[in-house]
């Protein structure tokens, strides 16, 4: 059973949102986030289930982040980046944390950037063309450049 990890209501680093769950499920859980009088809803959902489930080779453990209408370009980086470590807290078998944004929008990419993300790939889900933007923890990035030996010898 695939399942979203809970999202603690203290989002640390970045202090300040309050989180709110409106709707959890087996693949998918949303949120609605508060900061100062800025509200935002946010959708975790599962990749592997999920609209981006065909556009990549999906791990089990990785998570869509989808960020609903109303987060001023301002925040967009700290609540990424505080989501981030929330997932990364509940789950530290999540590979990936993924945002996809429209390949036209700048914005949110440079944002995402900011916050941490790199850019992956360009997709196209037939309905639209998203710019996929993903945060992978250490473990997964590390790579051992010594070619003369054996992993695990």
């Amino acid at each position: 059973m695939i399942t979203v990890p809970a999202v603690p209501a203290d989002l640390a680093p970045d202090r300040g949102w309050e989180a709110v769950p409106t709707a959890c499920g087996r693949t998918t859980a949303d949120l609605r986030l508060r900061r100062d009088a800025v509200t935002v809803d946010v959708r975790l959902q599962r990749c592997a289930a999920g609209r981006l489930r065909d556009a990549y080779p999906a791990g089990a453990h990785d998570l869509e982040v989808r960020v609903g209408a109303g987060c001023p370009d301002d925040l967009l980086p700290a609540l990424l980046r505080t989501l981030t470590a929330a997932v990364r807290a509940a789950d530290p078998r999540c590979r990936r944390v993924v945002l996809a944004v429209p390949v036209a929008d700048r914005g949110g990419i440079t944002a995402a950037e900011s916050a941490g993300y790199r850019y992956a790939v360009d997709v196209d889900l037939g309905t639209e063309e998203l710019a996929l933007l993903v945060a992978e923890p250490d473990w997964v990035t590390v790579t051992d450049i010594d070619l003369d030996r054996v992993p695990g010898a």
